[in-house]
């Protein structure tokens, strides 16, 4: 097993690959560093003196300034560093051709839906237009458990606070979320459940909805029926004898489309798990699917990288504003833009907001960005696609299933056991954490470390999520959890 890393040849630290005791003598590039102090497992240590004021160098860019001198071998963490970053910046357009070969076919069993979607799992779906009505739904889906079986593989309910008291463009965020969510081909049959009296009543999400399968969507209105939940039931049942006609089939990978997120990351995040996501994004690309990168403030310290690939000057402009309306939207809050990193991410060894960024892009790889996407916004481009939505792990997983998704890969370094409306598959940064929380983590890149290569994780994990968009059900699924959460911006009346 190796014990560190230098990732970038112009890197001035290196990455503790295990714990490395103080007064270690490391060897790399022909000079020899003496360790000032113990270096936990992925945290970082100077491989030269570093000067007050200077930049710290990983991934080959900076990930912050340096507090004080800095000698060789000492740790380097928030205790001696600080971000580097500024405000709303202005931004060139350096463009970095990027492109990939194309690879062989792949498919995967999937189903087609009477619209031409293809889905990955033949579930119904009840979605709440207001959480007034969270309980019910949630009655109504364990009720209807019953009609789960053979084809219709399970009964998920969605509940989640809004839909009512919010104004403008926040109430129609709320609306376009859960109109995708309704339009989304996971979903073999929807009860789209309204209280009757709300800001985003049936009418009213009807107009965000557009055409719909009258066999594939039902709707009831709880103020309009004496007992709502029978009547539920009843509807639930034609759904599920609709959704029961459909079964998998052969589909080509160019029609996937897989999200991407990270949270609760280390320092090895960077190096095993993105690194992995980011071959397997260029993998699926190369053979004509999708992906969707998130969490905007964690591009913030990276974002000239992904700028650079746009493919044209227009989706640059695009990307300019993802990055500086986050970054207003923090200001109009009075809030810090560059927050560090949460706590979990500390104790992992990550330093900065540029430390987490540089880390969590890998998972772009290397291919163009083909398309920017607002908030709630469907994807229509192949290849890499950008989404607006903030880092937090629900919002902006939910975000990604919204915009297409059928899948989302997640990558952690400290582990967590949320679901998203679609399949997440968990993606372990270390293998300490794969062995501790074998009911949470669904695929392992501590081994990235140990012995195996990049490509190697990075086919293994392009082989799973075909499994997986196939109806192998991930650990989260196998625990029956099913979250949503819908990014609220404005004021609660």
């Amino acid at each position: 097993m190796k014990e560190f890393i230098k990732i970038h040849k112009e890197d001035t630290v290196a990455v503790a690959l295990k714990p490395l005791e103080k007064g270690k003598v490391i060897e790399i590039d022909g000079k020899k560093v003496e360790l000032k102090e113990e270096i936990p497992q992925g945290h970082k240590f100077a491989l030269c003196t570093i000067g007050a004021g200077e930049q710290v160098i990983k991934y080959g860019n900076s990930i912050g300034i340096a507090k004080e001198e800095i000698p060789s071998g000492a740790w380097i963490h928030i205790h001696n560093v600080k971000t580097g970053l500024g405000e709303v910046l202005e931004y060139q357009f350096e463009q970095q051709k990027a492109s990939l070969e194309k690879a062989e076919k792949a498919f995967f069993e999937g189903y087609r839906r009477s619209d031409g979607k293809v889905g990955v799992r033949n579930e119904i779906w009840i979605i709440p237009t207001v959480g007034c009505v969270n309980n019910v739904a949630q009655m109504i889906e364990k009720r209807a458990k019953k009609y789960a079986g053979g084809a219709v593989e399970d009964i998920c309910a969605f509940p989640h606070p809004y839909g009512c008291s919010q104004m403008g463009d926040d109430q129609d965020n709320t609306r376009t979320i859960l109109a995708d969510l309704i339009n989304h081909p996971n979903a073999g049959g929807v009860l789209v459940l309204g209280l009757g009296c709300e800001n985003s009543n049936i009418q009213e999400l009807k107009k965000f909805i557009g055409e719909y399968d009258e066999k594939r969507v039902k709707f009831l209105v709880a103020q309009e029926h004496e007992d709502e939940v029978e009547d539920s039931l009843e509807l639930i049942r034609e759904l599920a004898e609709y959704a029961g006609q459909f079964h998998r089939e052969p589909i080509s990978v160019n029609e996937l489309v897989i999200g991407m997120k990270c949270g609760g990351s280390d320092g090895l995040s960077g190096i095993t798990a993105n690194p992995a996501v980011g071959a397997f994004s260029d993998m699926l690309i190369s053979r004509g699917g999708t992906t969707i990168l998130t969490e905007v403030p964690e591009m913030f310290g990276a974002e000239t990288l992904l700028m650079n690939r746009c493919e044209n000057e227009e989706l640059f402009e695009k990307t300019v504003k993802l990055i500086n309306d986050f970054k207003n939207y923090f200001m109009s809050h009075n809030q810090t833009i560059y927050e560090n990193p949460s706590p979990g991410n500390k104790k992992g060894g990550i330093t900065t907001l540029e430390d987490k960024s540089l880390g969590c892009t890998q998972k772009s790889g290397k291919a163009p960005i083909r398309g920017v996407l607002a908030y709630g916004e469907c994807v229509t481009e192949k290849g890499l696609n950008l989404l607006s939505a903030p880092g937090n792990d629900l919002v902006a997983s939910t975000a990604l299933a919204a915009s297409g998704a059928h899948i989302v890969l997640f990558t952690t370094g400290r582990g967590t056991p949320f679901a998203s409306p679609v399949p997440t598959i968990k993606i372990s940064s270390n293998t300490q954490l794969a062995d501790k929380k074998k009911n949470w983590i669904d695929f392992n890149c501590g081994d990235m470390v140990e012995n195996s290569s990049l490509e190697e994780n990075s086919e293994r994990l392009f082989d799973y999520v075909l499994e997986v968009a196939s109806g192998k059900k991930v650990k989260a699924e196998e625990a029956g959890f099913h979250d949503m959460a819908i990014f609220k911006q404005g004021v609660t009346l």
